[in-house]
């Protein structure tokens, strides 16, 4: 992947870019991202704040605490609804993007999924990506 990239809406009223790799991708499983993407998973792609520009648009904002206590901060296109990203109260220096907003989705390579006791049935997870019950914390 190149250092470099972006995304953007449906509608193409936000538009944003980042100045560097992401450090972190994968896919969780919880009841509260599978609302907010209507699927099976939210294909997350993590970044620093620094890396990340807001090159045009809105963002409208959703709050709601997740089930460790944090607000998780979900931002979306005002004019067509698109999820953007998300930022964890845990975290607040990085933001994390909706893998279907970018450019090139095809960059997104999931390096772990998490929250898989609340993964669908339905839903065939990959065999050779680690999985967590709960959220991956480094040791």
């Amino acid at each position: 992947m190149s250092i470099s990239f972006s995304g953007g809406c449906a509608c193409g009223a936000v538009r944003y870019s980042c100045t560097a790799e992401p450090v972190y991708m994968g896919n969780c499983h919880c009841r509260d991202c599978q609302r907010a993407t209507g699927s099976a998973y939210f294909a997350a792609v993590g970044i620093k704040e620094a890396d990340f520009n807001l090159d045009s648009g809105e963002l409208g904002w959703f709050e709601k605490p997740s089930d460790r206590g944090q607000i998780m901060k979900r931002a979306f296109c005002t004019g067509c609804g698109s999820p953007i990203l998300l930022i964890n109260g845990a975290n607040p220096d990085f933001r994390v993007l909706y893998a279907g907003s970018l450019d090139d989705p095809g960059i997104y390579q999931p390096m772990r999924d998490i929250y898989v006791g609340s993964a669908q049935p339905w839903d065939h997870l990959h065999p050779d990506i680690p999985k967590y019950d709960r959220h991956f914390t480094r040791k």
